[in-house]
């Protein structure tokens, strides 16, 4: 009986190491996961898909064009802030000043921090859309503003948004 219990206590301290193990390698894994990628954003570098569609938008009409529903169209301008955490969102200045925000169509991709001052052409669903307090919340969390910035994000916010299929660095 006593050579059965030796035998059950092993089993059970190889099932704890094997648990521990596995449970370790998860939580490295999403810790080496949760950064942007590596990459210097050169020109020509695309992150996502390849852009094929031909149709561009400039700023200009791009608020028009909306009134109507959502777009899948091209769209270029200055990439001025990168997720720091993942890289799975960035802010786009457009050429009248205004900036959109852009996520990556499911998750697909990430951007690097790099990508920051270039000039890049997204291409993905356009739309007009309302972010919640929640998310405007996170951006800024993820920006790493101070709390007593995020604290001042109270109502949500219509803004245009762009669900990006693929980003091209252009300059």
């Amino acid at each position: 009986m006593s050579s059965n219990l030796n035998v059950q206590t092993k089993n059970l301290n190889n099932m704890k190491r094997f648990l521990f193990t596995t449970l370790f390698s998860i939580f490295f894994a999403t810790i080496i996961n949760a950064q942007p990628p590596a990459g210097d954003a050169n020109v020509g570098d695309v992150y996502g898909a390849d852009i094929t569609v031909d149709k561009n938008v400039s700023a200009k009409e791009l608020k028009s064009m909306l009134q109507a529903g959502p777009i899948q169209a091209n769209i270029t301008g200055e990439v001025v802030e990168v997720c720091a955490n993942k890289g799975c969102w960035m802010k786009l200045k457009l050429e009248d000043e205004s900036v959109v925000t852009v996520k990556m169509k499911d998750y697909g991709f990430f951007v690097p921090t790099k990508l920051t001052g270039k000039r890049v052409m997204v291409n993905g669903k356009i739309e007009m859309a309302t972010t919640s307090v929640a998310e405007l919340k996170h951006f800024a969390e993820d920006a790493k503003q101070p709390q007593s910035e995020i604290d001042k994000i109270t109502e949500p916010k219509t803004e245009v948004k762009i669900m990006a299929s693929g980003i091209k660095v252009i300059i």
